[in-house]
């Protein structure tokens, strides 16, 4: 099964896609995890990727592309994977070419996503994870994102979940949905 978590920051997906990968046996990659990856290399590369992340910007369309389907080249997801954090945009939901079953969309407000990262800001878990690149994340998510909601929605594909429930209730819509 090869499926994709998207939701704006905040939404569960990490949370959620950590437990299906163990609840279902199936690889988690995190875009996200990626990009925090590659920022860490001291080449150009690395610092023009860390200095889009801690801005709150995307990195180009392109190149997301490009690294996304050569991780998911790897052997290892072959037999299914739960993306987290791609596609974006809608030029990636199109170019995207590894075929997927299901997208499931993790439905979280503004107000419950500044919430919960708020608390993130103040342990200090990532560099990219001041306010003000938060809140210019959860506007491009408004911006860029939702579109691809509706990509998927429009082909049949969308799975859509009250992601404020508890982490468990959230689990069991997501399980229900794909049949498990």
């Amino acid at each position: 099964m090869k499926f994709i978590l998207i939701g704006i920051q905040g939404s569960g997906k990490s949370t959620q896609g950590n437990m299906l990968a163990k609840q279902l046996s199936i690889p988690y990659l995190s875009s996200g995890h990626i990009f925090r990856e590659i920022s860490k290399d001291k080449s150009q590369w690395g610092r023009y990727v860390k200095e889009t992340l801690n801005s709150g910007f995307l990195i180009p369309d392109d190149k997301t592309i490009q690294i996304i389907e050569e991780y998911l080249s790897k052997a290892e997801y072959i037999g299914g994977y739960i993306l987290d954090g791609f596609p974006r945009t809608p030029t990636q939901a199109e170019a995207f070419s590894n075929g997927v079953d299901k997208v499931i969309y993790l439905r979280v407000s503004d107000k419950e996503a500044l919430w919960r990262l708020s608390s993130r800001v103040e342990e200090g878990v990532r560099d990219d994870n001041t306010l003000q690149a938060i809140r210019k994340r959860i506007q491009l998510f408004h911006d860029i994102t939702e579109p691809v909601i509706e990509h998927y929605r429009n082909k049949g594909l969308l799975i859509e979940v009250d992601g404020e429930k508890s982490i468990e209730e959230v689990n069991q819509q997501i399980l229900a949905a794909l049949g498990k």
